[in-house]
This record gives structure tokens, sequence and C-alpha cells, in this order.
């Protein structure tokens, strides 16, 4: 066959843009650079990353693994066109469960899947990414932007994160949880990075479009519903060199009702005060909307806590002041006991 015969075909014309995904890596260098620790051995573009722990301070280092992804918060900054923070929601979602492990966030890697490249909104979204990580302390060492047309409809994308951070041996979280220690809450700044489902059920039973005005705050519903989730790393860090901090707890999915249990020994419990701190009034409405019940609130949102500190009695005070310096509103919100389960007292709504 002939050259002439052949039909020309190219990787192109079946959707993949290979210059595009090359000038995305061009775009978002600067932003990943920004993002450089110690322990960072090589930039973007090879085909693996190179991290050296003796670099970055560590004599005997556990690694420590975390994936994650947003969920179908996605669907909103899809459906908005608002891409600015879905990056930070990514990087917080891995490294606030890092942290949970007494690890300090070393280096991230994200992968960014859709249908046809947008530069632009992959771009801010990135951009994001890098946001986040370097407000972690946590290098952008590399990642993988795959398009592939037919798997996803026009304008959609999925996120998923990786990071690995390390701990000395020896001081892993949880760690000396014991009947008295106190509950320290770190507020969320709202939602965060669960329950979209039902979020997304709750503004659509509401009759509001995601560019009408939020009822519960400023600006539009949307732009409202897609606000960051709240990093922790920096603060909870110190708080744990500080001495006296027991275990962590991020509240994700599940809230307080299912991830309190997760850093507590066989046989014990907490009782948490739900008088202890207010609402926010994004989850006031969504469970006046939505009719959603205390319960139902408590084991599918953070409900206004985003992190939690299982702290030594005789340290809580020392702890939530340090903690207050470095910028948290914190709660003293109930203490383990020794019996299982989590039992609240007072009301939420």
């Amino acid at each position: 066959m002939t050259d002439a015969k052949k039909n020309g075909l190219t990787y192109a014309d079946a959707g993949v843009d290979i210059d595009a995904g090359n000038a995305l890596v061009d775009r978002i260098k600067p932003a990943a650079a920004a993002t450089k620790r110690s322990g960072v051995m090589e930039g973007l573009g090879g085909f693996g990353a190179l991290f050296d722990l003796k670099a970055a301070g560590y004599s005997d280092p556990i690694l420590v693994g975390a994936t994650d992804g947003v969920g179908t918060k996605l669907r909103i900054a899809i459906d908005t066109g608002l891409y600015d923070t879905i990056g930070i929601d990514l990087v917080a979602m891995c490294v606030n469960d890092l942290v949970c492990q007494g690890a300090e966030p070393l280096f991230f890697l994200d992968y960014f899947a859709t249908g046809k490249l947008d530069l632009d909104a992959a771009t801010s979204i990135i951009n994001g990414i890098a946001e986040g990580c370097k407000r972690s302390g946590c290098a952008l060492i590399g990642g993988e932007t795959a398009e592939m047309p037919g798997m996803y409809s026009e304008g959609d994308f999925d996120l998923a994160g990786f990071a690995v951070g390390a701990m000395e041996r020896g001081t892993a979280l949880p760690s000396g949880v014991q009947e008295g220690d106190v509950l320290l809450g770190l507020a969320s700044d709202g939602v965060h990075s669960n329950g979209y489902s039902l979020v997304r059920r709750v503004v659509e039973h509401s009759g509001l479009s995601w560019d009408a005005d939020a009822p519960f705050t400023d600006g539009s519903l949307g732009a409202a519903l897609l606000a960051p989730t709240r990093l922790y790393v920096t603060q909870a860090l110190a708080a744990v060199r500080a001495g006296g901090v027991h275990a962590l707890a991020h509240i994700t999915g599940g809230g307080l009702t299912e991830n309190l249990p997760r850093v507590l020994p066989d046989g014990m419990g907490v009782r948490i005060d739900l008088d202890a701190w207010d609402l926010p009034p994004v989850f006031d409405w969504m469970a006046d909307v939505g009719g959603i019940a205390q319960d139902e609130m408590l084991k599918t949102f953070n409900s206004g806590i985003g992190m939690v500190l299982v702290v030594d009695s005789a340290r809580a005070d020392e702890l939530a002041k340090l903690l207050v310096d470095l910028g948290e509103t914190v709660h003293r919100i109930g203490h383990v006991t020794n019996t299982e389960g989590v039992v609240y007292t007072g009301k939420l709504l």
C-alpha cells in the first residue's frame, strides 16, 4: 500500500491532543516549583519522581500513604465552571488523613482524567492542587493527565490524589488514649468534601440554581458549597510536637459518629456535648430544607467540626491556646469514656 492510499488518521483525530498535554505541563511547572521543599530531588517531567528522606530530616522514618478524591463535589465545580478550589479539596482529603497517623506530608501526586483537555480549566484545577500542597508543606512532585475520549461526557473530569508522609519510628498515632482525655474540635470551613450526593439532592429539593444567592451566606449558592476543605496539617503537627496529643480524627464521611471510634482502643467511647459549638448556617439550611434528622446530620456531615484532637486532660488548655494562636477555632466538645460508643448530649438542631 502506498502512502497516498493511507487514511492519514492521527491520535488527535481520535480525540487525544498530546500537544495540549505538553502545554499543560509547561503551564503548571511554576506552580509545582513553588511547592518545593527539603527532600525533593527532581522537577516535573521524568518517568518517576525522586524524594530523599534523609535530606528531609528523617533518621529512621516510617512511610505513610493516603489516597482520596473529592466525590460528587466535582459535579458542582463542573456545573458552575468554578475550578479554583477543587484542587485544594483534593490535597486536603489526603494530607488531613496522613496527619492523623502522626505523619508529616512530604509529597503529593495527582491523577486528572477527562474526555477532552480544556487547558484553562485544567490549569486552574492543578494550580489549586499546588496551592493546597504549599499550604500544607507538601511538594507536588508529579501526576498524570489522562485524556480519554469516549470515557467522559463533554466537560466532565475526575480527580484522584496520592500523598506520602513520614514519621520517625515509634511516633505513630493513635497512642496512649485513655479515659478522661479531652476532645478538642477544630471548626470546619463548611461542608468540606463529603456528603455531596445528599447536598445536591437538598439543592434540587430547594429549587434553587447554582448561581442563585446562597440563603445562608454572601455570594452564589454554587460558590458557597464549593468552599474548600480546611487544611489542618501544620496546626495539628505543631500540637503533636508540643506533646499531649494521643489521637487525631479527620471528620469526613461518617461524621463524628463513625470517625471518632476509629482512633479509640477497644472498650472505649466518647461523650460529646452538641451544645459546645454552634452549627454553621450551611448545615442549618440543609437540615431545614431537606428535613434531615440530627442523627443523619451527625453521621453524614462534619456538622462544623472538621478535625478532632484527643488530648491529655492536663494539657488541653495549653494545646487549645496553641491551636487558637495558629488560627484555629477550637471547641472543647467532650471526653473519652470507658464505655464503647458515641454518646451525644445537648442538641445540634
